[in-house]
């Protein structure tokens, strides 16, 4: 994991380093609505760093949650185009002021709106600051595009999405994550890298995305016969299909369990990897009498 401090870049203007954006935008902060704005310069340098030591295509950069543009200014200076995307109105069009050079060039397009309700353009990586507050919803939005991605999280967050079988933190968030691509923390951030400073450590993670080495019936399907198994984790998966059919919709839980591997059905959610989980998934749709699950 990266922890050496990086030192910014030759030509780095101070004006726009991230106390004088936020002295010029007027905000500082407020932890009860989840704003707490990433203030170190080394961080803030080295995150596009994670996306462009993969190879992965900075053409269209999607930043989610810019704030006053700290990092959409080092964005701006490897991609080729970026759309950030800020829900209080008044920080988007601070953000137009700031930039008015980038969008009248057509490198920067600020879209003010909530991520999860707005729609997103197709972009060819994301590297975001997300709110934590939505971090989840937000990832699992790009997720599904297969573009690798670079977005600070909550750590405890953070691991639990990185965990691998068997692992303490080994949840559905890692499962879920996991069908889209390889997942990695790639540094943990302390709490005084914010101002405010968040009660909780943070962590960068870095989704490279890729095919998985199975099938599953449906993505809404799979996710939604992982959120229900997991709601009983400490259960036998035997036990596990039957008692949740009213979450994942199956109308003969019974005749999945019947048919299933003797070896899966022994197991519990959390020894389980993805490919298990596609295999007991494909054998619900099948036989399970699959329904729509709850509303």
């Amino acid at each position: 994991m990266g922890t050496d401090p990086t030192p910014n870049p030759p030509g780095r203007d101070d004006f726009r380093d991230p106390d004088a954006l936020r002295h010029r935008a007027g905000v500082f902060g407020d932890p009860r609505f989840d704003q707490h704005f990433l203030v170190d310069d080394r961080i803030l340098d080295r995150l596009p760093t994670y996306a462009t030591e993969i190879g992965a295509d900075c053409s269209h950069v999607l930043e989610v949650g810019a704030g006053t543009g700290a990092l959409t200014d080092r964005l701006l200076a490897v991609a080729d185009h970026v759309t950030a995307v800020e829900r209080d109105p008044d920080l988007a069009e601070f953000l137009r002021e700031e930039f008015a050079d980038a969008v009248a060039h057509g490198t920067l397009t600020v879209v003010a709106g909530d991520a999860l309700e707005v729609d997103l353009p197709e972009f060819t990586a994301s590297v975001a600051n997300l709110p934590y507050g939505a971090s989840s919803e937000i990832a699992f939005r790009l997720l599904p595009a297969a573009r690798p991605t670079v977005l600070m999280f909550q750590l405890e967050f953070a691991e639990r999405m990185a965990a691998s079988p068997g692992d303490d933190e080994y949840g559905r968030l890692s499962a879920a994550a996991a069908h889209y691509a390889d997942v990695e923390i790639v540094e943990t951030v302390p709490k005084e890298a914010f101002d405010p400073q968040p009660a909780v450590e943070s962590a960068v993670v870095r989704t490279t995305p890729r095919d998985p080495d199975y099938e599953v019936p449906s993505d809404d399907f799979f996710l939604r016969f992982l959120k229900a198994v997991f709601t009983q984790r400490r259960k036998t998966m035997r036990n596990a299909v039957r008692n949740t059919a009213h979450i994942s919709g199956l109308g003969a839980p019974d005749a999945v369990v019947d048919a299933a591997d003797e070896d899966l059905l022994r197991a519990r959610a959390g020894e389980l990897s993805p490919a298990d989980f596609a295999s007991l998934a494909r054998l619900a749709w099948d036989v399970g009498e699959p329904g729509e699950g709850p509303a």
